[in-house]
């Protein structure tokens, strides 16, 4: 733990402390002592040290299949794992009993074996019987694409609430997953040891797989209720910014595109920024200006992935509706990644699940042009109507951004030219607030205020304030 002065904790932003935090608390290789048998791991807490990663093949190029691998690589040291070794197979489509195929499983065997791994994450969604098989060839722990970015949600929720989506998508996940192991698949309880003596106290009565899976039911609907009443604020929140007619403007895209950043740089909202995926899930919302001095709102929302889990879209639903409600969207693609494309793809795919979010005015912001090569920034903007080339990290593009923003917003406010009378000296203070103060003359019987405001205050103004006309 650090002790911090005053002036250490001025100079530090709130995302730097998050990020301090998370980085506080490591996983320590070859510490762990759960249990060996790879039986019971549903039972277990996810452990993820030493892996190998295995990919199927199935259509497109052989870059696309190595970027996915690649992906996979960075969800695994994310959530915490040493990546030994990658493996590809070539096939027209999954093998239905152990994903890969016998053979191919018996050299994944091998190469566990010499590498010393305890965990294989396999990059698609198994099912419970090709888990269940491929376990028993190779011999250690075996996880699917969708456990692993869900284990990696767990880590980095922070809120009630995220919290609450997360542990609901892990237990839509692990219901047609669990087993029981050993005698407790045939342990029942009925007839007397039950309490019950003659008709109607015999029977086979409940199995512990049963009693599991209905006290897991039990849970994701107590939790379902409780992101029911949590989102009811969020909608409270929105309301009251929809009642005061402050546009909004939703930052969507891929993970690790740079959305934190983006945010901190227009609005200095100090969110946690870090090179990993996933690193921020709640969502942020913080006021903006217009160069021209118009105050709109602005969302960081939840990244997206290739393949994101359908639980975790569920889950995050009221989360999503973010996006939904905005009056524009700012589609972030990283422009140094592999396959810019790609990203771009698979985030319009979950948005076109969101109803409403396809119908948003959606504006592509090429970050990291820092870091990005010119050709692949042509490429996308050729591909893409409307692009604003931006790097966060330096600030490049951001003043364009902006006129952008400017620009595309709808034009929720009224013009005005009144005589305010000097006791409504509020109504002054409300439109350098919530509008735009074109120019201001103080008179002798008040002030003449020239601006823009939104319909709310415009009302009041236009019942105490004197057209300038009537003046002179």
């Amino acid at each position: 733990m650090h002790d911090y002065t005053a002036l250490d904790l001025d100079e530090f932003e709130t995302g730097d402390m998050d990020l301090e935090e998370r980085q506080a608390l490591r996983r320590v290789a070859g510490l762990s002592t759960e249990l060996q048998d790879v039986s019971e791991v549903e039972y277990r807490q996810l452990r993820l040290e030493r892996v190998v990663l295995v990919g199927v093949w199935t259509s497109g190029t052989v870059d696309d299949a190595e970027n996915s691998l690649l992906e996979l690589k960075l969800l695994a040291e994310t959530a915490g794992s040493q990546v030994l070794d990658g493996l590809i197979q070539r096939r027209q489509k999954p093998d239905p009993a152990t994903y890969i195929g016998s053979g191919k499983a018996l050299e994944l065997r091998d190469v566990v074996e010499s590498t010393g791994a305890d965990t294989v994450i396999c990059d698609g969604e198994l099912t419970p019987g090709q888990l269940r098989q491929l376990e028993e060839t190779v011999k250690v722990k075996v996880i699917d694409r969708t456990a692993l970015i869900l284990d990696i949600f767990a880590q980095h929720a922070k809120s009630r609430e995220g919290k609450a989506q997360v542990e609901l998508a892990q237990l839509q996940y692990l219901l047609p997953r669990l087993r029981g192991w050993g005698g407790n698949l045939s342990r029942q309880v009925g007839g007397r040891a039950a309490g019950g003596v003659g008709i109607g106290g015999r029977g086979p009565g409940e199995t512990k797989i049963e009693l599991d899976r209905r006290r897991i039911r039990e849970r994701m609907a107590k939790l379902r209720r409780q992101i029911s009443g949590m989102s009811t604020s969020r909608d409270t929140m929105r309301y009251q910014r929809q009642r005061r007619e402050v546009p909004a403007v939703a930052i969507a895209g891929y993970t690790n595109a740079g959305k934190s950043s983006l945010l901190n740089r227009v609005t200095g909202a100090g969110v946690l920024v870090e090179d990993a995926l996933f690193a921020t899930l709640d969502p942020t919302v913080r006021r903006a200006r217009t160069p021209e001095g118009r105050l709109f709102t602005i969302a960081d929302t939840v990244g997206f992935v290739r393949h994101l889990p359908h639980q975790l879209v569920e889950a995050f639903r009221s989360t999503l509706e973010e996006v939904a409600e905005a009056d524009l969207i700012l589609h972030v693609v990283d422009g140094s990644h592999p396959d810019p494309e790609g990203q771009l793809a698979a985030v319009r795919e979950v948005l076109a699940d969101i109803e409403g979010a396809s119908d948003i005015r959606e504006i592509v912001v090429i970050n990291k042009a820092d870091a990005a090569e010119q050709d692949v920034i042509d490429r996308i903007m050729r591909r893409e109507r409307d692009c604003v080339v931006v790097s966060a990290r330096t600030g490049r593009g951001i003043p364009e951004l902006m006129e952008v923003i400017e620009r595309e917003l709808p034009r929720l406010d009224h013009e005005i030219h009144l005589l305010v009378p000097y006791n409504r000296g509020d109504l002054i203070s409300r439109a350098h607030k919530e509008g735009e103060v074109l120019s201001m003359d103080h008179v002798e019987d008040g002030t003449i205020l020239h601006a823009r405001v939104l319909p709310s205050l415009w009302q009041e103004l236009e019942r105490v304030g004197k057209p300038v006309e009537r003046v002179f």
